[in-house]
């Protein structure tokens, strides 16, 4: 299981805490580190459309207008750490976000 997002993220944390701790061998992917690849933001934009890109941000307000009107695959390739986080890719799938749903889905609660 890969879950993908930022080392500073809380959300991040708590989630893979509840991974681990429902028995799940989870890679940590830090995507400010490691950016994503063409393919892995195309297969995400696919998967979440324009959900992917977290517009309550902090870093979302203070893009220029030019990449705000953009297509998300730009905005997340000029700045990763726009990406909704954390996506987590399990058995199940891709998921978006931290809930009671998605941890379920990953057999961490719910």
């Amino acid at each position: 299981m890969i879950l993908y997002g930022i080392s500073t993220c809380d959300t991040c944390k708590k989630a893979q805490k509840a991974l681990v701790a429902a028995g799940h061998a989870v890679t940590f992917r830090d995507v400010r580190a490691n950016p994503l690849s063409e393919a892995e933001i195309a297969e995400f934009v696919a998967e979440f459309g324009p959900a992917i890109v977290n517009r309550q941000s902090t870093t979302w307000r203070g893009l220029s207008a030019f990449l705000r009107e953009s297509e998300p695959e730009a905005q997340l390739a000029a700045q990763p750490t726009l990406m909704k986080r954390p996506v987590i890719r399990g058995p199940g799938g891709l998921t978006l976000g931290w809930s009671d749903e998605v941890a379920a889905r990953h057999g961490a609660g719910g």
